[in-house]
């Protein structure tokens, strides 16, 4: 059976955000209900050993919620986490990294440049080489993960390019209006199940939905699909920002170019919105745009929420 644990659901900064005064922010504030860590979800094959996908700058605060992931009984050391695949090189995918310097074994899969990001800054040197091994990854080329002892995890996952951007803190002209492309950084992933053959994709981050994402992602059992935006000057219409979600690497949910209108023809068992920021209206139950999404057959998820293919 494949299991697939949403760890996170809401974009960097989660929600609520630390220093946004934001209507939806307030409310969850109010609201325990509301309440949503930032995106990463965790996958495994045998229920034992998990792999996350990202590791969040709540990676800590996840693992204490979820069960699956705490140390086994009658270990003092362990922890069922056998391994990182990392999308992007994004302070919300990688940050989390760092509270995993406890010394045990586990391994990180990233596109060649997001380990050259970790490289270059010494802080991640805390995940010693001797017990976290890095393997680059490269889209178009599957690679099944083996777990700390050497056996296989029993998944095989093949990352694959999708239009974005590179991370925020590598762009040499942030204040640009014009949207910034990354050298193949942004992946979407394909992770099956190899004995039983079960497939989903993962896709937290994605500028554009291009004809040859839209045929691979047809027929597709489960789909979890960057939904970080409603629309695509939200931003600036909540006085926020001053991007654009193009211009931060993210297409819309909603509009005639929108993820929604864009997979709709497509035969996709289970359809789920990951990533979503703290402006987006869909987070409040009954609102308008939160009904929209549901006729339109996608969920948003909450934290901890458990899915089996």
């Amino acid at each position: 059976m494949l299991r697939i644990i949403v760890l996170g659901t809401a974009a960097g900064g989660g929600v609520p955000q630390w220093n946004c005064g934001c209507d939806i922010c307030n409310q969850a504030r109010r609201d325990q209900h509301l309440h949503m860590t930032q995106c990463s979800i965790a996958v495994s094959a045998d229920g034992d050993h998990w792999y996350l996908i990202n590791a969040s700058p709540d990676i800590r605060q996840q693992i204490t919620a979820t069960p699956q992931l705490h140390p086994r009984p009658g270990r003092l050391r362990d922890s069922p986490i056998a391994g990182v695949i990392l999308t992007n090189g994004e302070i919300d995918a990688i940050a989390g990294l760092l509270t995993l310097r406890e010394g045990s074994p586990f391994a990180i899969h990233a596109h060649q440049s997001v380990l050259d990001t970790l490289k270059a800054n010494s802080v991640f040197n805390v995940l010693t080489p001797e017990r976290v091994k890095r393997h680059a990854i490269a889209a178009g080329q599957p690679f099944n993960p083996v777990l700390p002892d050497g056996k296989d995890s029993g998944l095989e996952i093949t990352p694959f390019r999708v239009p974005g951007k590179e991370a925020l803190y590598n762009e040499r002209d942030a204040s640009s209006a014009a949207p910034a492309r990354d050298d193949g950084g942004t992946l979407g992933l394909k992770i099956r199940h190899v004995e039983e053959d079960k497939t989903f994709f993962f896709i937290s981050a994605c500028a554009d939905v291009t004809p040859e994402l839209k045929a691979m992602l047809d027929g597709a059992a489960l789909v979890f699909f960057d939904g970080t935006l409603w629309r695509d000057d939200e931003l600036i219409a909540a006085g926020l920002s001053q991007k654009t979600g193009q211009r931060m690497g993210h297409v819309s949910m909603s509009g005639a170019s929108g993820a929604m209108a864009a997979l709709d023809a497509l035969n996709i068992g289970q359809k789920v919105f990951l990533h979503i920021n703290n402006s987006n209206p869909v987070l409040r139950d009954r609102s308008g745009e939160r009904a929209s999404l549901e006729r339109a057959g996608w969920r948003i998820p909450h934290d901890g929420l458990e899915i089996s293919l």
